[in-house]
């Protein structure tokens, strides 16, 4: 290559990253996307909105006056409605990153959606753990549980208790398939058996034949591979049948504090959870769930750890961009990635190079009524998981990113 043309791509490079680092359209648009109507409207909805938007307000220009600007829509638990909604960001709106997400169908179709674009994807809500797998992408952060945490954790924290012989009640779709497969491969590995598993479709009200069939199993746990309205639906009908009086364990995978606030302790007492937020950790825990509690349309809820997450990566991205100079994926996820430290809602955490935040997990016992002392106070710390431990390796992933 001659000088003069070296200089000229040289040049060129140059020009293309100062073109690119820079706030497009000087403002930067977060979108989140969940489930507003649905079995998510409470762990997620409204209340991930304003968590986004507490963590704008407290971003506050990140010093250099950038505006920011919080938009949101319901995916409705469709992956061609939430599909929909992110082109039209994309193409029309000039959103910048796309946050929340739950439901996995949705999620994984969304990140299939913006690999090669220049938008972030924060994928705070989205269980799946093809995200730093297979599907891995340069564009997406995945911030809270995942499947496989979810899965291996859980399972492995009950088995500790003795917990070897099991039976699953699982919503027929990615998130309970996933969740199912992961505990199962634990349980087995460890000398635990599953005796059977009983599926059931998004939003089912009726699980008498299903909790009958786990009930004559005689497992020693019970598993609840699903989320939202459809757990609470199964934690009311298994407290009907007296499950747990009857000596067997009943374990949410996906129990969020929403969700045992709707139920009541005198329903969901005794249930084992694994959660990676609890608003009642410490004073910077609580200290985020009263102003939370205190936002428009939230009416003295606690935050859930969805809705947490939210927060966690909405002011990390923000805070990254600062930073950048820029909205730029390419720009905002590289330095997304080189925080290590302590996050105030979620503890020490790092970014790994497939996208995984890490951090500690926790199984809870949900109290009895009588052993709470205030609102919200529901759970009981059972065990602490290293973060380490929590995710799965990311060796064992299959990410292309991972070098």
């Amino acid at each position: 290559m001659s000088v003069m043309r070296y200089l000229a791509v040289a040049v060129a490079c140059l020009a293309s990253a100062a073109a690119r680092a820079e706030i497009s359209d000087n403002v930067v648009r977060i979108g989140v996307l969940n489930d507003i109507s649905g079995i998510f409207q409470d762990t997620n909805g409204m209340g991930s909105v304003e968590a986004a938007r507490m963590a704008a307000e407290d971003f506050g220009g990140g010093g250099k006056d950038i505006k920011v600007e919080i938009v949101y829509a319901d995916h409705q638990n469709k992956a061609d409605v939430g599909s929909a909604i992110v082109r039209k960001w994309l193409d029309v709106d000039k959103v910048d990153a796309v946050v929340d997400v739950p439901n996995s169908a949705v999620g994984l179709t969304i990140n299939a959606l913006l690999r090669d674009t220049r938008m972030t994807f924060l994928a705070s809500s989205t269980a799946s753990s093809d995200l730093t797998g297979k599907a891995c992408s340069p564009n997406t952060i995945q911030w809270v549980n995942d499947v496989w945490a979810t899965g291996n954790a859980t399972a492995a924290a009950m088995i500790k208790r003795g917990g070897m012989d099991w039976y699953f009640v699982t919503v027929n779709f990615a998130l309970g398939q996933g969740i199912e497969a992961e505990a199962t491969s634990y349980i087995e590995k460890h000398g635990g058996k599953v005796l059977g598993s009983a599926k059931h479709p998004l939003g089912t009200s009726d699980f008498a034949s299903l909790l009958l069939q786990a009930q004559n199993s005689n497992a020693k746990v019970i598993g609840l591979a699903n989320a939202g309205g459809d757990t609470i639906n199964a934690v009311k009908q298994a407290t009907e049948f007296g499950i747990q009086q009857g000596g067997q364990s009943l374990v949410a995978f996906l129990l969020f504090i929403n969700d045992v606030h709707a139920m009541g302790l005198k329903v969901a007492q005794g249930l084992q959870l694994l959660e990676a937020f609890y608003w009642d950790m410490d004073d910077d825990t609580r200290a985020f769930a009263k102003r939370f509690a205190a936002r428009p349309g939230m009416n003295g809820k606690m935050p859930s750890g969805n809705q947490a997450g939210v927060y966690s990566a909405t002011l990390a991205y923000l805070n990254a961009v600062a930073a950048a100079g820029s909205d730029d994926a390419h720009d905002v996820v590289p330095q997304i990635k080189t925080f290590k430290g302590r996050d105030p809602l979620f503890g020490e955490i790092a970014i790994r190079q497939d996208g995984r935040v890490i951090h500690p997990m926790y199984l809870f016992e949900v109290k009895k009524p009588e052993e709470s002392k205030y609102p919200y106070d529901y759970y009981r710390l059972v065990a602490t998981i290293s973060a380490e431990q929590a995710f799965r390796p990311m060796a064992e992933g299959g990410c292309s990113l991972v070098k």
